[in-house]
């Protein structure tokens, strides 16, 4: 068959016909299969499925599982989407599987996830912890709790809950994350109608528990939604410091429409902060007015009474010696987990992966949330200082043509790679790959 193809010179005839050869678009996720390798990932992955096949044709659960997580790089956000990377020849012998499952398979190997097995599952975000190293200054934890819309509603769990969009069918997950090495530490999916803080407490104890034991938490930070006297509580209990946004409640509200003599002016221009003495002993309240004219994009809220400035109140058990503004500024890192949000979203496929049974959802997410994790420790594997989005590595490293052959009977990958600076940059990924931890990172991954 030929088609004519218009250039800005001539026509020219272009033949199309096909071809037996093993091609995959995917030929740079050889990089991400030998790294799981290293990481003994296979080992791990089948220690935390529940799956016993008896069957001698049935897939091996394992294959299954790094089958999804290769769907997920790819850029898949449903199952069905994960089940076309059967039509990608290469992508299981690149992946180091067997095949990639089709979605009544996906479908049936999700379906089997519990209560308990998924909550086993969920220890995988421990796990991939174990690469950080301990910090003399400790890790920072940022909890968060938002909503998934899932419009159709017809999925366990969706319910009518409270969105930026209105009341919409929803779920609710809580997350944690380290917010120095930007990892999962932890998921729980909820129920749309459930509360922000509702079972935050429980949450965030197994969190903890679960930690390796070198990883010390210096410091706690939770938006207004988490600001109840349980959470509060808990955290005393845990003996763990904190910094929770206060909700602005009519008593906190009047300490805010206090006279200009109790707020004390800071070294940023516009900046006012006050301290109030709270019950219980040790527990601080910090009010913070930011003058619009002098910062016209702060955050906070706005009171009739007190125009012209923007609001805001935390909670924190810190000691005195951590000045009120530096509990704002400390707070403010905090933002950062939205875009672990957004990117697990967005680019790991979280607002479209869902099952009709709400464990076989849960059990999606944490194998999505898996997958983010070692991204960012191969990020780190490779030398990256700044950690970049799956999009980037996708175009950069996972979305290389390939071919796969034997060549004199040994497995070979031919990367379509054109031109020798390119193809020098893949040496030197290669060579870091298997080197030493500690040796000389490549050119930057960013976009």
């Amino acid at each position: 068959m030929r088609l004519q193809i218009d250039t800005k010179d001539s026509s020219p005839s272009i033949r199309i016909s096909f071809t037996d050869q093993r091609l995959t678009a995917h030929g740079g996720m050889i990089v991400w299969s030998h790294f799981l390798h290293q990481k003994k990932f296979r080992t791990t992955l089948g220690e935390h499925l529940p799956h016993d096949p008896t069957s001698p044709n049935a897939y091996v659960p394992t294959d299954i599982g790094l089958g999804f997580l290769g769907g997920i790089l790819a850029g898949a956000d449903k199952l069905s989407r994960v089940a076309w990377l059967q039509s990608d020849w290469a992508v299981a012998e690149v992946l180091g599987i067997e095949a990639v499952a089709s979605q009544p398979t996906l479908s049936r190997f999700f379906g089997a996830f519990t209560q308990q097995s998924s909550s086993v599952l969920s220890r995988l975000h421990s796990t991939a912890l174990f690469a950080l190293p301990s910090r003399k200054e400790g890790y920072t934890l940022d909890l968060d709790s938002w909503a998934l819309l899932h419009e159709d509603g017809h999925q366990e769990g969706v319910a009518s809950g409270y969105t930026k969009r209105g009341i919409k069918p929803c779920q609710r997950p809580l997350i944690a994350a380290l917010a120095e090495s930007q990892m999962v530490a932890n998921y729980w999916l909820r129920s749309g109608n459930t509360q922000c803080v509702n079972g935050a407490a429980q949450f965030l104890r197994v969190t903890l528990a679960q930690l390796p034991h070198h990883l010390r938490i210096s410091l706690l930070r939770a938006d207004s939604g988490f600001s109840d006297e349980t959470f509060l509580q808990a955290c005393q209990e845990l003996a763990i410091k904190y910094i929770v946004v206060a909700r602005l409640t009519q008593k906190v509200q009047s300490l805010c429409r206090h006279e200009d003599r109790y707020w004390k002016d800071t070294d940023i221009e516009g900046v006012q902060v006050q301290e109030v003495e709270t019950e219980p002993v040790g527990r601080r309240l910090i009010l913070i007015r930011q003058r619009i004219a002098a910062r016209p994009e702060a955050g906070g809220k706005l009171l009739i009474e007190v125009p012209g400035y923007r609001f805001q109140a935390l909670w924190t058990n810190l000691p005195p010696t951590v000045d009120a503004l530096s509990v704002w500024r400390r707070y403010h890192g905090r933002a950062d987990i939205e875009n672990r949000i957004r990117e697990l979203g967005q680019q790991f496929g979280i607002k479209g992966l869902t099952g009709r049974k709400f464990w076989a959802t849960e059990a999606m997410h944490h194998l999505a949330i898996a997958a983010y994790n070692l991204c960012v420790l191969l990020q780190r594997k490779l030398g990256q200082l700044e950690k970049c989005e799956l999009n980037t590595l996708r175009w950069r490293l996972f979305g290389r043509a390939a071919v796969w052959s034997r060549a004199r009977g040994k497995p070979t990958l031919k990367l379509a790679v054109r031109g020798e600076q390119a193809r020098e940059w893949w040496r030197q990924i290669l060579a870091k790959l298997l080197a030493l931890p500690n040796c000389n990172s490549v050119g930057s991954l960013q976009a």
